[in-house]
């Protein structure tokens, strides 16, 4: 038996309670990870409250997971002492969790388990949409939305680690402007006003690629400032309402609209994501890149830890503690 964080229904964080439960099997291609730390996700909020879909009851919370390996299936590639970070099968909110090969990635010692555990689903996201959805270029001016959170700031600093000339965060408030611009934004600009900003900046010629996780109003408001030519990538909702646009908004201006889901992906296509993986493991453990960490909660006050996200108000990423 292990213990883990269980949800017997949807609701406010009350409904996340430690409890026991039988410890994972793993065959032939998985491996069995003693967790360290599990990063805190917007997804874990709207899983929690039942926005994302029906619950089959009960089940464990968490997208990702830092720790080591101390069963490794005989087809896995890995052995029992491996530093990992990985997409958990069935939730990271427990002390044990089991991860197909496929979706675990080695970790060198010189990376510390907190700074692993705070980077798998952002940094693995952003560097797949800056460079496989977004193609951004050097030369482009981009805007990323919610620049702030998590896959905000890891956002930023890949783009100008890569040389994008031009990097325009928004924010809900800004309280959080430094922080952003201390990731490497050049402007910093709110929900409210980033259109006119965008237009201003760039002599109104608009943005080359726009980075959309908010949905709503903000993705109508982002094609008023998106180029001609220009790509809208939407990758989330966490307005937690649909963005809209006319198709003539599209084939009139020859801008590109893409989405990405990495669920979809991890689910469907996960071969696709090793090399984004080795990618930005290799630049965590090289310093070129980090995440700072806004505050790290015991497996027991989980439900204090999304408190904290729904409250936005933190910088960098919330972990717990296994």
């Amino acid at each position: 038996m292990m213990k883990a964080v269980i949800q017997n229904g949807f609701g406010d964080p009350g409904v996340l309670v430690l409890g026991d439960v039988e410890c994972p099997e793993i065959n032939e291609n998985e491996v069995l990870i003693k967790t360290a730390f599990t990063s805190v996700n917007y997804a874990d909020i709207k899983s929690r409250k039942g926005t994302k879909a029906s619950g089959d009851f009960p089940f464990t919370l968490g997208l990702d997971a830092a720790g080591t390996i101390v069963e490794a299936g005989e087809s896995s590639g890995f052995v029992v002492g491996d530093r990992v970070i990985a997409f958990p099968i069935g939730g990271s909110y427990a002390e044990y969790v089991k991860a197909n090969k496929q979706l675990a990635f080695k970790i060198p010692d010189s990376l510390s388990f907190e700074q692993a555990a705070a980077m798998p689903t952002v940094s693995i996201l952003s560097s797949f949409l800056l460079h496989e959805i977004g193609q951004v270029k050097k030369s482009d001016t981009i805007v990323i939305h919610s620049g702030a959170g998590g896959v905000g700031t890891m956002l930023v600093q890949l783009a100008k680690l890569a040389g994008v000339e031009t990097v325009i965060a928004t924010v809900g408030n800004l309280r959080k402007e430094q922080y952003v611009k201390s990731a490497g934004a050049d402007l910093v600009c709110t929900y409210d006003s980033f259109a006119e900003e965008v237009l201003q900046y760039t002599h109104n010629q608009g943005a080359h690629v726009i980075f959309d996780s908010v949905a709503g109003e903000i993705t109508s408001r982002s094609l008023e400032c998106l180029r001609l030519y220009g790509t809208l990538v939407q990758f989330g909702n966490s307005s937690g309402r649909a963005g809209h646009f006319k198709t003539s908004d599209v084939h009139s201006s020859c801008r590109n609209v893409k989405g990405f889901s990495l669920g979809t992906t991890r689910k469907h296509r996960p071969e696709l994501l090793g090399p984004a993986a080795n990618k930005v493991i290799d630049l965590f453990s090289a310093g070129k890149v980090k995440l700072p960490i806004a505050r790290i909660f015991d497996l027991r006050h989980a439900g204090k830890a999304h408190e904290l996200i729904e409250s936005r108000d933190y910088e960098g990423k919330v972990l717990i503690k296994v």
